[in-house]
C-alpha cells in the first residue's frame, strides 16, 4: 500500500474513533485495527498516540485559522484599513460555530473531533493551543485599529471573552438546550454567532466609553508622565 494511502487511512480512522469515544477511551491498536494496517505503521508515520492527535488538530486548526484571516482581511478591506469591531469578532468565532454547530456537522467526523478537542483537554492539544498565537494577535491588532481609545488589556480581555464564550457553547449545548426547554436553538448557528459578537462587543466598547471620560483621561495622563519620569 502506497505510504501517503497508509497515512489517510491512520487519520480517517483515528479522527473517527477519537469523535465517537473521546481521546482517553481509544488506543492505538484501536485505530489500526479500523484503518487495516499494521501498529509499525502508526510509529512510521507519527511516532506516538500524542502525535498522532497533534495532526489532526493541526490540521484542522490550519483550516479554520485560514478561514479566520480570510474573513478579517476582507472585513478590513471593506472598512477601508480598520473593520468594525463586530466584524472582527464575527471573523475570529465564526469559523469554528459553523465548523462545530448545526445539523450539517451532526454526522461529520470532523466537527466531533473538534469538539471532543475543545471538551477534552489532553496535552497535545493544549501545547499546540498555548504555542500557537500568532493568528490571535493579528486580531488583538485589527481590534485595536477598531477601537483606539480602548485599553490595550480590555482588548485581550476581550477577545478572550469571545473565544470562551464560542468554546462553552460548543461544549454545553445539550445543558443549554434542556436549560432552556429547547428555547435556545444551537442549530440556529448565525444566531448563535449573533449573540456572542454582541456581547463582546457590548463589553468592548463600553469599557472603551469608560476610558473617554475626563477622570479617566487624566489618570492616563499622570499615569503617562509619571512613567516617562522614572524612564529619565
Amino acid at each position: 500500500m502506497p505510504s501517503d494511502r497508509t497515512r489517510a487511512l491512520i487519520l480517517d480512522a483515528a479522527e473517527r474513533l477519537y469523535a465517537e469515544r473521546g481521546f482517553g477511551d481509544v488506543t492505538l491498536r484501536d485505530i489500526v485495527a479500523a484503518a487495516g494496517v499494521n501498529l509499525a505503521a502508526v510509529n512510521y508515520h507519527f511516532g506516538s498516540k500524542d502525535e498522532l492527535i497533534a495532526e489532526l488538530f493541526v490540521t484542522r486548526g490550519i483550516a479554520t485559522n485560514r478561514e479566520r484571516l480570510a474573513e478579517l482581511k476582507a472585513a478590513e478591506v471593506a472598512g477601508g484599513g480598520a473593520a468594525d469591531v463586530k466584524a472582527i469578532l464575527r471573523a475570529l468565532v465564526g469559523p469554528t460555530l459553523r465548523g462545530c454547530l448545526g445539523a450539517a456537522n451532526e454526522q461529520s467526523s470532523a466537527a466531533h473531533f473538534m469538539i471532543r478537542a475543545s471538551i477534552e483537554s489532553v496535552p497535545p492539544i493544549r501545547r499546540i493551543k498555548n504555542r500557537e498565537i500568532d493568528h490571535l494577535r493579528k486580531f488583538a491588532a485589527a481590534m485595536r485599529r477598531s477601537l483606539p481609545d480602548c485599553d490595550e488589556a480590555d482588548l485581550y480581555w476581550g477577545l478572550h471573552f469571545a473565544l470562551a464564550m464560542a468554546h462553552q457553547t460548543i461544549r454545553d449545548t445539550e445543558r443549554l438546550t434542556k436549560l432552556s426547554e429547547g428555547q435556545c436553538d444551537v442549530n440556529d448557528v448565525e444566531a448563535v454567532i449573533d449573540r456572542i459578537v454582541e456581547a463582546a462587543a457590548m463589553t468592548l466598547t463600553a469599557r472603551t466609553s469608560a476610558n473617554r471620560t475626563p477622570e479617566r483621561r487624566e489618570a492616563a495622563a499622570v499615569a503617562a508622565r509619571r512613567t516617562e519620569k522614572l524612564k529619565s
